[in-house]
C-alpha cells in the first residue's frame, strides 16, 4: 500500500475520555468533540513532517474509510491533522 501525495492512512484510536474530576465520558458525549485520535499507517508520497506510527489528533469529518487487507483504515489529507504526539 503507497498512500500518493499529502494523503495519510491511519487507523481510529478508540479512546476513554475523562473529565478532570475522573468521570468518563459516555460514547455520546465523546462523539461531540470535533477530533479524533488516530495512529498513522503510512504516510503519503508527499508528506514529510508526518511519519509511520506517529499517534495524531485529525478532524473527525475529514477523509473517507476504507477496508484495506481486511482493517478498517481512515485515509485523510495532511492538511487535516492538527496535532502530532
Amino acid at each position: 500500500m503507497k498512500p500518493i501525495g499529502k494523503h495519510i492512512v491511519i487507523e481510529s484510536k478508540e479512546e476513554k475520555i475523562k473529565t478532570d474530576s475522573g468521570l468518563l465520558l459516555s460514547a455520546a458525549d465523546a462523539s461531540d468533540l470535533r477530533y479524533k485520535r488516530g495512529k498513522v499507517v503510512k504516510p503519503g508520497t508527499e508528506v514529510e513532517v508526518i511519519k509511520e506510527g506517529d499517534e495524531i489528533y485529525y478532524d473527525k469529518r475529514a477523509g473517507f474509510t476504507m477496508i484495506i487487507e481486511d482493517r478498517h483504515l481512515t485515509v485523510i489529507l495532511e492538511r487535516d491533522v492538527v496535532i502530532v504526539l
